[in-house]
């Protein structure tokens, strides 16, 4: 454990950009009634309002690799720590909506980047063995984070009229944490000898993450990362041939993860639950059921992604989703109600140990090592589009559609997944970052 302490405390630190991340994304919930009533806002630019973090996170994750690629990745999640800083204190002592839009997305710019950077990073410090676990800690904090905003909006909901100003500046706590934190981590050692060709750099932080490897080991694993990076120095096209089966990989990944309807249940889960006859308190309280749910499962996922690995994950993942959704959509076409919640929670499970655990882990190993920034932002983008225009048409779809036939397509999203990953997803478990390249 002593050995491996710099790397367990660098991988941390970076997968507290994951905290921020479901923090600021769950905090706006109980501040966006109070933010309608103050500026007297119409639905439209309520609605503005509200998604620009959204917006900002589609922003981030498209451009959130030039930053990662040319600065390097400690700096960048450094500056993600700042824009949390600044938009916790922006949302909070906004005079107006304008200003409270400008604040929300530099946080959106924040939480995007933070998908590209810090599941990034992890991989590139993290010996093969540990890569799945350290890095899946992002999809932990999200989690995580999420958590603890509702439990913050609740203790802080009866303090006043400014209540909601408080909501959103208490993010500000752990945004400064975070980037005081980032002041202490290490550079990626793939970075430096790649893009900054510093070997002696790159060396030295091998040889604190890899303890156990000696100096010979060390060297090569040296000589590898270099001549990965003269192996790619002519592959200045991120979309060309030669990088087809990554961004295919990456693009899949993110898009079955969305069309699952994640999102949906998420964000719209009260509403889902209303549709089975429950009264408002007690749908309230099944959504409270989700996030314990999402947050124990997965605990469990990471804790089996570097044993089973990430195949495997997918694997157990679409079967869950498959039965869940097919059950949901069966519940609501012969009105079988009393089923329906569980469903949800066992449509939780099954996401949180296949797909959640695995998606920022998988698309971070896939990719060379000079385009993994630029992949990493790829897949991340392809994310949070997906993620963006469900949640944009998900209530039209809820008073259009029978609840049956939203659940019964995404059950038929999820037999698509399941196909996909049989015949195309390659197991990355215990492989190392160089040796992937050369498989794909």
């Amino acid at each position: 454990m002593s050995n491996r302490f710099f790397l367990y405390k660098s991988a941390i630190v970076a997968s507290l950009a994951g905290f921020l991340f479901g923090f600021d994304t769950i905090v706006i919930s109980g501040a966006e009634q109070a933010v309608q009533a103050l500026w007297e806002l119409d639905s439209t630019l309520h609605g503005l309002a509200i998604s620009m973090a959204l917006w900002g996170t589609v922003i981030g994750s498209l451009v959130g690799g030039w930053p990662t690629q040319f600065f390097g990745r400690r700096v960048t999640l450094l500056w993600i720590g700042i824009l949390y800083l600044v938009s916790a204190f922006g949302s909070a002592l906004a005079p107006d909506v304008y200003i409270f839009m400008i604040s929300r997305f530099l946080g959106g710019l924040g939480v995007g980047i933070s998908t590209v950077a810090a599941p990034l990073f992890i991989s590139e410090i993290a010996p093969p063995k540990y890569r799945g676990r350290l890095a899946g800690m992002f999809q932990f904090n999200i989690v995580l984070g999420g958590l603890i905003a509702f439990l913050s909006n609740a203790l802080l909901a009866g303090i006043g009229e400014h209540a909601w100003r408080w909501m959103l500046g208490v993010e500000a706590v752990p945004a400064l944490i975070f980037a005081l934190f980032c002041l202490g981590i290490p550079e990626s050692p793939r970075w430096l000898i790649i893009q900054k060709k510093d070997r002696g750099g790159g060396l030295a932080i091998f040889r604190k993450t890899n303890p156990e490897l000696n100096q010979n080991q060390l060297n090569q694993l040296v000589n590898e990362v270099e001549a990965s990076g003269y192996s790619n120095k002519q592959r200045v096209r991120f979309f060309s041939r030669g990088l087809i089966t990554p961004i295919s990989l990456a693009f899949f990944i993110s898009f079955f993860n969305q069309l699952s309807g994640i999102n949906a249940v998420m964000y719209f889960s009260p509403r889902i639950f209303a549709m089975t006859g429950l009264a408002a308190d007690a749908a309230l309280l099944q959504s409270i059921g989700i996030g314990i749910t999402n947050i124990i499962f997965t605990f469990i996922g990471l804790g089996l992604i570097d044993r089973l690995g990430r195949r495997s994950l997918l694997f157990i993942g679409s079967f869950g989703y498959i039965v869940s959704l097919g059950l949901t959509a069966w519940a609501f076409y012969t009105q079988n109600y009393v089923i329906v919640p569980f469903c949800i929670f066992a449509f939780i499970a099954a996401h949180a140990v296949g797909q959640g655990a695995v998606i920022w882990v998988f698309i971070s190993e896939i990719f060379p090592n000079r385009q993994r920034a630029f992949g990493q932002a790829f897949g991340s983008f392809v994310h949070w589009f997906f993620a963006a225009s469900l949640t944009l048409v998900f209530p039209r779809m809820a008073e259009a559609l029978a609840p049956e036939l939203i659940f019964g397509f995404f059950c038929g999203m999820m037999v698509l997944q399941l196909i996909w990953v049989k015949f195309f997803v390659p197991e990355t478990k215990g492989v190392s970052l160089e040796h992937m390249e050369k498989e794909l």
